[in-house]
């Protein structure tokens, strides 16, 4: 395929795109033009076929795939209702996938569909990546706010490292944090949150949050008495868990933080390329 019918294509492609809620679709009928369908019924055989690929991978045909109905002209200035679809990216890929791949439109719309989809996938897996990331950060940075808090208040750094220590006891419980490093595989010089899911270092950020703000708000001084605001605090968040059926000491141990923050550097450098390719 020479590169001035790429460039064609690709345009045509992407001026056929709608959006409604921060979605992208296409419609169906003027898909079928786009992949070089001259007849309906034979395009309705490979959304079928596409329709079938959906459920197998596990995903809601009705995401995907929405039927609505259009309004055409007629001769004379009447109207006629046909049937149409509302089709995601991710539709569009599948429809593509199932057909003739010796059709130049639709060799095209397979690479076009496939790079965009995968395009989408990145960008989610990213935003998934940096929630946890940035739930890590927060934790450190309220960790950090309560060890100055309460260094003013008479507690040392081996106290500190005492009440957070009861804090995970409490959290994880009746597991410290040594203990549920052997107990998930981690080194001891690692810091167990490293390795935390995200609802689990959500869980230690909120718990020490309060501790912080009661701290201050009571007045408290002393190793004893934040010690007891801090147990309160994490058992009272590792209720609201157990409301939900989640056990912090019972969830499995997630990708060391240090990996994925170099996997996202990976990731913005694919994204990157693909927004090279796509102002090509």
């Amino acid at each position: 395929m020479v590169k001035g019918t790429i460039i064609k294509l690709n345009k045509r492609f992407e001026e056929y795109a709608y959006e409604q809620d921060g979605i992208e679709y296409w419609l169906a009928r003027e898909l079928q033009e786009l992949l070089g369908y001259a007849d309906w019924r034979n395009f309705l055989n490979a959304v079928n076929k596409a329709k079938e690929s959906c459920e197998t991978t596990g995903e809601a045909v009705s995401d995907h795939f929405v039927d609505i109905t259009k309004t055409i002209q007629m001769p004379k200035g009447a109207t006629k209702e046909v049937p149409d679809m509302m089709l995601t990216r991710y539709a569009c890929y599948l429809i593509a996938q199932n057909g003739d791949p010796k059709k130049e439109q639709i060799a095209f719309a397979q690479s076009y569909f496939a790079i965009q989809t995968r395009k989408q996938e990145v960008l989610e897996e990213r935003i998934q990546l940096m929630e946890r990331m940035q739930a890590r950060e927060k934790l450190a940075a309220t960790e950090t706010e309560l060890s100055k808090n309460i260094y003013e208040r008479g507690v040392d750094n081996s106290g500190f490292a005492r009440i957070r220590s009861k804090g995970d006891w409490a959290m994880f419980g009746g597991y410290n944090a040594s203990d549920m490093k052997r107990k998930l595989g981690i080194k001891e010089n690692r810091p167990l949150a490293d390795f935390l899911p995200t609802i689990t270092i959500t869980a230690k950020q909120l718990a020490t949050e309060i501790t912080n703000f009661n701290v201050k708000k009571n007045d408290l001084k002393g190793e004893g008495s934040i010690t007891s605001e801090h147990v309160k605090n994490n058992k009272d968040v590792r209720s609201l868990l157990g409301k939900s059926g989640i056990k912090p000491e019972e969830l499995p141990a997630e990708e060391d933080i240090k990996k994925l923050e170099r996997r996202v550097k990976s990731l913005d450098k694919e994204i990157a390329k693909k927004n090279l390719k796509g102002k090509k």
